[in-house]
């Protein structure tokens, strides 16, 4: 807290129980939500840390009204670690230790709480899961050598607050949407039909991955980068054993069942996948990683999708092609499934107020990513959006930063 805030200002927000939600206002006007960390103080009972052993937290803005009862959850992203010094250095930071994270969180876009920016979910109890294990909350084993010490916990960290939330509400939802963003996408594919388990049979669960669809795809130079940065990561945090059976039990490498592409089919709560045909992070990552271009031919494509030249395109375009290839059975045969493909250079779309609901977001079919999940989540209508191929979408920003 700040040590200037005048004493009446802090013994208000005593009297008041808790300063959390705040509301704050940006440059241009709209209002923002920031919202208070809460700790899992009984993680330790369960084991749940974080990578450097500190406890894990979650941020949570109260659902009112007609949406008393109905229950939102993001994972947050942040990427992975996959070997010893990679995680060690990201257990000093706020991707593996909430004691480096900031204890206030905006809500914005999917987590809003105005139903003018997020009109089929502003009154849901809203929960933002914090990430700090660096393997999508799918981990369980432990590191000590003597020297350093790091937890690799991130199931039972998933599991630490769900069971945290269950009696402040959760366990009695009538509604309940499981989403995250990139890491926290891949995340909510891992955990959607394990959600089911801990909450009434008769709550309606459904599952949404924000740019979590990434793809076991090889690089410029043909190697399977991601496949083999995906495996030293699950064998690092014990992953394993905590992915679907059914997916495992058919697949010859049954590490591949960390990809959603191999792990969708075997999902049985409804699912909705929004993502990006050119995804920025994938697209930086996994189809030109830096090992893959020594010399920096794609700098100027990477920067700027307008200084790329006729074969970057083309490649572009062959990444696009695979992406709906791996999402083609689920488009034809998932009744109650849903998809948003756009065709915008960007990276998590459903917590930036800018591109899930607003005058100029991206749209599909005139179609905004809010009304899209919408639709989908209440069966208004069938939900399954995909884009025609860069660059004709004129509503893209394609900021790729």
């Amino acid at each position: 807290m700040n040590q200037n805030m005048p004493t009446q200002l802090v013994i208000g927000c005593f009297i008041a129980l808790s300063c959390a939600p705040w509301w704050v206002y940006s440059q241009n006007g709209d209002n923002r939500t920031l919202v208070n960390m809460t700790l899992v103080r009984n993680a330790s009972v369960l084991g749940a840390y974080c990578l450097d052993g500190s406890l894990p937290a979650y941020h949570l803005d109260r659902g009112f009204g007609a949406g008393a009862r109905n229950w939102l959850l993001q994972f947050e992203g942040g990427g992975w670690c996959n070997d010893i010094p990679s995680c060690l250095e990201r257990a000093k930071t706020h991707r593996g230790s909430t004691r480096f994270m900031n204890k206030l969180e905006v809500f914005s876009g999917i987590l809003s709480n105005n139903a003018s920016l997020n009109p089929d979910f502003y009154n849901w109890n809203r929960v933002k899961l914090r990430y700090c294990d660096g393997a999508s909350f799918a981990g369980d084993a432990k590191f000590d050598n003597g020297t350093s010490l790091l937890y690799f916990r991130g199931q039972r960290i998933w599991r630490a607050i769900i069971q945290d939330l269950l009696p402040k509400g959760l366990g009695q939802a009538r509604k309940a949407l499981l989403s995250g963003c990139s890491a926290g996408g891949l995340a909510s594919f891992l955990h959607c039909d394990n959600l089911t388990n801990y909450l009434p049979k008769n709550t309606s669960v459904k599952c949404l991955s924000d740019a979590g669809f990434f793809l076991d795809e090889r690089d410029i130079s043909l190697n399977h980068s991601m496949r083999s940065f995906y495996e030293s990561l699950i064998s690092l945090h014990g992953v394993e054993q905590n992915l679907d059976k059914s997916c495992t039990g058919f697949r010859y490498y049954p590490a591949q069942c960390f990809f959603p592409q191999y792990a969708l089919k075997y999902i049985r709560t409804p699912f909705f996948v929004l993502n990006s045909a050119y995804d920025v992070y994938q697209f930086h990552h996994i189809l030109v990683p830096p090992s893959a271009d020594p010399k920096g031919h794609w700098y100027h494509c990477k920067l700027n999708p307008a200084a790329c030249n006729a074969a970057q395109i083309r490649i572009l375009q062959g990444f696009r092609k695979d992406m709906l290839l791996a999402l083609s059975f689920f488009y034809r045969h998932s009744r109650r499934g849903g998809m948003f493909i756009n065709s915008c250079f960007a990276h998590c779309q459903s917590e930036s107020q800018e591109t899930w609901f607003a005058a100029d977001s991206p749209r599909v079919n005139n179609k905004t990513i809010a009304e899209a999940v919408g639709d989908w989540y209440f069966g208004r209508r069938v939900s399954k959006e995909i884009d025609c191929a860069y660059n004709c979408d004129h509503t893209c920003a394609n900021l790729i930063g």
